[in-house]
């Protein structure tokens, strides 16, 4: 089947360009690509690799050896000095967000090993991904250890294996590919960091550009043999010229002016390490080649540090990626004043990467999304250039509309006064939290908060294998054996292990949880200005649910009734902006919330039924409307659910309300005061009760 064509896609100028420079030079480090669904990722990633030169590799190497120099440590090898070669189109990897450790790197068969004594490993995806394209789609989905162990390759281009004593290394060079909607989660920064380069993509909102993306997707589905016929002839010339670009780079100097700029732009944006540094370096290097210069200008150190900076910049996780281009124009115009006399030569020399897309050889024509089920729109023809425009948080903000606003505008007022319906209390600074946990043992994902059975951690038991055997218990296993060594003919002349004597080790770890927020925005928790205490709270739990790599939602209740102002996600940035913006005042409906937090939790056990939840709801226990055998049949509805109420009443004299709903629920109270890891110590637990 016909790929779709890269220079038939519409827009996304940055991201043909990040692309297109890691293709002339892997030292860049690879592209994170973040955006909205539907706008051609997945499509122009694989149109991608159909541009890049076919290989020559060693024959019958499940490595994929360079037949002129290969690998002196290649467990196929070591091969011949004049071996056979075959030549073969780059390969084209994709990483499914379910691969397991084994799938990625590579493992031995282990059951091969225990019964036959063999050493047998079987190559994983990072050996066939070698001098081709990884592409992961969804990669802030995988487990963080997974990221790290891609990326590490990534950066030293060879895969370690460690597998019961025996050690195997090959070699894993490729164009690292990662693709990533953030609203279903942000990586952490210390792997935005190891991306070489960021682009954010976003559907474009004119007309014109969505109509063409909708024309040429329908003529590529209903004759795709001759759409990509008519985009022939602006591939080829886009491949000679990524040809070209390789051919050329190793010969492109870094002049120590440009040197110079660098050092200054990434110290002006205040990026932590040296990453940076290396990355822009590579990446101008890699721009001075692509448009045909022999040394680095003023010109491409811009393009590259547009491209490798914005996802360097967090200064703390809820911020969001994006750069200030204002700024980079004036630390380079402050790098040329400090040393005018180093500064090469010609600013642009020759079409510079703003000027000339990569299809510029096809008669101007853009790309187009492709035929994936996620592409069915563009990216912007040309993509903003400040902060605000690529700030996705900025996008996500509790909406003035809808059932949100519809609660903001209530006036029918609290018994305790209040803000008003519409005060929007600003966030006190976030704090460290005391851990608060599920009790038990779950099987959920792997995280930092609960004790969980998981694929790490300190062994506790043995267990007949479910499937294929992954983490040997060899004692066990040899228990498993001994008494049938006389049956099998084996007494006195060593042991004789068969498949059912094979024993798996049961680990115990820490699982993430799925934390819902159940947050009172009424009138009483306005009255004596609390909101923003309640609010920095809020913040600070959201800050260790990131942490602990939960997944978060978010319920507030005020006026009218409960809203579900973030269903649950891994986006724990989209419930900090949810957060900023929640309005306070009118009347306490917490019959309604506790009905919406059971019914959220009842949907979402059917989705992600291994996860374990956390209620935490934080009120002052008045219930204004609805009456209190409401608030209690409502409760029961919770039964069962590990929960914790942190109890916002203030003043000399207290009620007691919140405490008494969590009598109700079974739930731990835990006064706001006393939240604070140290504070007041020993008065707040972590949740007893059973699950």
């Amino acid at each position: 089947m016909s790929t779709y064509p890269f220079t038939a896609v519409v827009g996304m100028d940055d991201l043909k360009l990040a692309l297109i420079l890691n293709a002339v030079s892997p030292r860049v480090g690879g592209v994170l690509v973040r955006g909205e669904k539907g706008t051609a990722k997945s499509t122009i990633v694989r149109a991608l690799a159909a541009l890049l030169p076919a290989v020559q590799v060693v024959h019958g190497c499940r490595f994929s050896c360079d037949p002129s120099a290969p690998d002196r440590g290649c467990p196929d090898g070591p091969h011949e000095a004049e071996a056979r070669a075959q030549t073969r189109p780059a390969a084209l990897v994709e990483l499914p967000v379910g691969a397991s450790e084994d799938r990625l790197a590579g493992s031995l068969d282990l059951e091969r090993a225990l019964t036959e004594g063999v050493k047998a490993f079987e190559p994983g995806l990072l050996a066939a991904a070698h001098r081709g394209v990884l592409y992961v789609d969804e990669v802030n989905l995988l487990h963080d250890h997974l990221v790290d162990l891609l990326l590490d390759a990534a950066a030293l281009g060879t895969c370690y294996v460690e597998r019961e004593g025996v050690s195997v290394r090959h070699a894993a060079r490729f164009l690292l590919v990662g693709t990533m909607n953030p609203e279903e989660g942000e990586l952490r920064p210390q792997l935005l960091d190891r991306f070489g380069l960021t682009v954010e993509v976003r559907a474009s909102r004119d007309p014109g550009p969505r109509a063409e993306v909708v024309r040429r997707r329908l003529a590529f589905e209903a004759d795709p043999e001759g759409f990509a016929a008519r985009w022939r002839d602006a591939e080829a010339d886009l491949a000679a010229r990524i040809a070209a670009a390789r051919a050329r780079v190793a010969g492109v100097a870094l002049p120590d002016a440009a040197l110079r700029q660098i050092a200054t732009v990434c110290a002006g944006f205040e990026v932590d390490g040296l990453r940076a540094d290396l990355v822009t370096a590579s990446a101008a290097i890699a721009h001075a080649a692509w448009r045909g210069g022999d040394a680095v200008t003023a010109e491409d150190v811009r393009q590259a540090a547009r491209l490798a900076l914005p996802h360097r910049r967090r200064r703390n996780p809820f911020d969001a990626p994006g750069l200030d281009e204002s700024l980079l124009d004036d630390l380079l115009d402050q790098a040329e004043e400090d040393d005018p006399d180093d500064t090469p030569p010609g600013g642009g020399g020759g079409d510079g990467p703003g000027d000339a897309p990569p299809e510029g050889d096809a008669g101007g024509a853009s790309e187009t999304a492709g035929p994936d089920r996620e592409d069915a729109s563009a990216g912007d023809p040309a993509p903003p250039r400040n902060q605000a425009d690529t700030d996705p948080g900025a996008a996500r903000q509790a909406p003035r509309s809808g059932p949100a606003a519809e609660t903001a505008g209530d006036s029918s007022g609290d018994s305790s006064g209040g803000d008003g319906p519409e005060s929007v209390a600003a966030v006190a600074e976030p704090y460290r939290v005391r851990a608060l946990r599920v009790p038990g043992v779950g099987e959920g994902a792997e995280g930092r908060r609960s004790r969980a059975r998981t694929g790490k951690g300190r062994v506790t038991a043995a267990r007949t294998p479910r499937g294929r055997l992954q983490s040997p218990h060899l004692l066990a296993t040899l228990r498993a054996a001994a008494p049938h060594q006389r049956a099998r003919g084996r007494a006195g002349a060593g042991l004789l292990v068969h498949p059912g004597d094979l024993r798996e080790a049961v680990r115990e770890g820490t699982e993430s949880n799925l934390v819902l927020f159940v947050v009172d925005a009424s009138g009483s928790m306005a009255a004596r200005r609390r909101m923003g205490e309640v609010k920095g709270a809020v913040m600070s739990l959201l800050l260790d649910a990131y942490q602990r790599r939960d997944k978060v939602g978010l319920i507030t209740f005020r006026g009218a009734g409960a809203v579900l102002a973030l269903p649950p996600t891994s986006s724990v940035e989209a419930g900090a902006a949810r957060l900023r913006e929640l309005p306070t005042g009118g009347r306490t409906p917490l019959a309604a919330a506790l009905v919406k937090a059971a019914d959220t939790l009842r949907v979402e056990r059917m989705r992600d039924p291994a996860r374990r939840p956390l209620l935490i709801i934080v009120t002052d226990g008045r219930a204004t409307s609805g009456t209190l055998d409401d608030v209690h049949r409502a409760a029961g509805l919770l039964s069962g659910t590990a929960s914790v109420v942190v109890d916002c009443e203030s003043g000399p004299v207290r009620l007691g309300l919140a405490e008494g709903l969590a009598v109700r629920l079974g739930a731990d109270a835990v006064r706001l005061s006393d939240l604070a890891a140290g504070g007041l110590a020993g008065m707040v637990r972590d949740v007893r009760r059973a699950a």
